[in-house]
């Protein structure tokens, strides 16, 4: 698969490395965290910056948007959470913690959010589930239902989490490379493996959120089942990975990382391993890589059609990219063989019907 035909659209409006990007349910926009202390909206048809959420005073780490794009929610180092407009950026609820805010993400029905701290500061780093309704504005809960803490010290800490289809589990990645599946209600842990031999990086889900890819430092990701925990597949980058998807549509997984930007000095993109790198989901085979960023990637997301995807690097900038025709029509030959056989198939049974 080549990359010639695709043309990214370079993204400025950060000052400092890209913490997370994120684009909402229909995709028309893309939200963008830094270590900037703000967040950016963009067109994600032609890359246009709409405007900027000013109001944190540290770094901003997460960023999530609710079903209708009517409030976005931030996590950020100044030991804070908040709930905002979309449209006006006016900052109408904080939360506030004993620790730096890593992650924020609403539960699938918008009902539920949690907020995961960190464990630094002499506190446990904890992810707490608070109850929200979008419709009271600002009016919100400030005590959390539920916090699952972490028992260990800060090498087992959470380092991301998610929830899973119907906000039934929350998946969490752990700082010693293991991986967890919590129960939502009650907090309890359901299942506890180690597949990674170093930090869990990124932890997303599949549209039906029904299984998951992981990803860490130990230059692996892995997909795995949400209900049997089974491990499914590995991809091996070559070098640490910070951030992996599931691409909707075509059966790829997305990785992007690079040599932690500390040991850099002069290292080209090539090398220090800056690359986006595509693989095949079944088949576990690197099938592309595109360049562009001339530092380590530190997350990605995808269109929910699957047309493009945004990838926000340590160098500051946010690459867009509008995925090419090639890009859809790739295939292997066992896959070509296999949707003619189906089209055959069909066929001859449309020939009987008619007789």
């Amino acid at each position: 698969m080549s990359n010639k035909l695709m043309r990214p659209i370079q993204l400025k409006g950060h000052e400092r490395p890209i913490t997370q990007v994120k684009y909402n349910r229909e995709g028309d926009l893309i939200f963008s965290t830094a270590k900037d202390h703000h967040i950016c909206v963009w067109y994600s048809a032609n890359g246009e910056r709409l405007g900027t959420y000013h109001g944190h005073r540290g770094t901003v780490w997460s960023v999530e948007v609710d079903n209708t794009t009517t409030y976005i929610l931030t996590a950020s180092a100044d030991l804070s959470g908040k709930l905002w407009s979309a449209e006006t950026g006016e900052c109408i609820q904080t939360w506030n913690f004993e620790s730096p805010v890593k992650r924020v993400e609403l539960s699938p029905d918008n009902k539920k959010l949690f907020f995961l701290t960190d464990n630094v500061m002499g506190q446990m780093g904890k992810i707490q589930i608070f109850n929200i309704d979008l419709s009271k504005g600002g009016n919100q809960e400030t005590e959390p239902v539920l916090s699952i803490v972490n028992q260990g010290d800060a090498s087992t800490k959470v380092t991301i989490a998610t929830w899973s289809y119907d906000g039934k589990y929350i998946l969490a990645g752990h700082a010693d490379g293991s991986i967890s599946k919590y129960d939502s209600q009650t907090g309890e842990e359901l299942a506890h493996s180690t597949p990674f031999k170093n930090q869990v990086t990124d932890l997303q889900t599949s549209s039906d959120k029904t299984y998951f890819v992981a990803s860490s430092k130990d230059q692996t990701a892995k997909l795995f089942d949400v209900e049997s925990w089974k491990q499914l597949k590995e991809y091996s980058s070559g070098s640490p990975v910070n951030a992996a998807l599931i691409t909707p549509v075509k059966d790829f997984i997305i990785l992007g990382g690079g040599q932690d930007a500390r040991d850099v000095t002069t290292t080209s993109g090539s090398e220090g391993g800056f690359d986006a790198k595509i693989f095949h989901k079944i088949f576990e085979d690197e099938i592309g890589r595109i360049k562009g960023h001339f530092g380590p990637l530190n997350c990605l997301s995808i269109h929910p059609d699957g047309t493009s995807y945004v990838s926000g690097g340590e160098d500051g900038f946010i690459r867009l990219h509008h995925l090419p025709k090639s890009y859809f029509e790739f295939q292997y030959e066992v896959e070509k063989t296999a949707e003619a056989l189906q089209h055959q198939s069909a066929n001859a049974e449309n020939v009987e019907a008619s007789a």
